[in-house]
């Protein structure tokens, strides 16, 4: 592994600084968009039972709060019915959509920063490929000879060239894949959360009656 990174020359260290990081960032991802994280299966039903005739102790809001983004954005609703049981559905709406927006920008994290690791790979081993090239026509001769020129600094132009290329694309194609997949990953999410926000709003305005 070692002779190759010699092979490829300068250029591509950046890039495997891009890999380092690209990798670490979907390991962040998987860790953090886990269902249980963000909405478990049976929470809304739990907390419908829960709320049906009042609504919860503060200890109990707070205790939610931390379970999820789900369990967050629901004692946002009912917080917001605590302190104000005659407060309006809209501000109830309101207050359960500012917490879902603060929700999806903390799901939504580090996805740029793949985004853009998926778009600049490609470019760094093309700006690889360009110092290959350019160390292959300086190993030629003032006359243009081919055959007059240095063998070994021809080979390491060549070896450049053609690392760099290789490892942007094997850089870049992966970060794009789990980039797309985080991204569907989110919309699926955001889409559960927005429909049990939904129905949470409903419930709550039958208590605030």
């Amino acid at each position: 592994m070692f002779s190759i990174i010699q092979a490829a020359g300068w250029p591509i260290w950046p890039l495997i600084a891009c890999s380092i990081l690209a990798l670490a960032l979907i390991i962040e991802r998987f860790i953090s968009l886990r269902t249980r994280k963000i909405a478990p299966a049976n929470l809304l039903q739990e907390v419908l039972t829960i709320s049906r005739l009042t609504v919860p102790a503060p200890e109990v809001l707070n205790q939610l709060e931390k379970t999820s983004a789900l369990g967050e954005i629901l004692a946002g609703g009912l917080r917001a019915l605590q302190i104000n049981p005659r407060c309006s559905e809209a501000d109830l709406r309101a207050t359960m959509e500012g917490v879902g927006r603060v929700v999806a920008h903390r799901l939504e994290r580090y996805l740029s920063a793949l985004a853009t690791i998926a778009s600049a790979a490609p470019l760094m081993g093309l700006f690889g490929t360009v110092v290959g090239m350019i160390e292959i026509f300086g190993s030629q001769t003032p006359a243009g000879g081919a055959t007059g020129g240095n063998p070994a600094q021809l080979a390491h132009g060549i070896s450049v060239a053609l690392y760099n290329t290789a490892f942007g694309l094997i850089v870049a194609i992966p970060s794009l894949i789990f980039w797309r997949y985080f991204r569907a990953r989110i919309d699926a999410y955001l889409l559960t959360l927005e429909l049990a926000s939904e129905r949470m709003a409903r419930h709550l305005n039958t208590l605030r009656k």
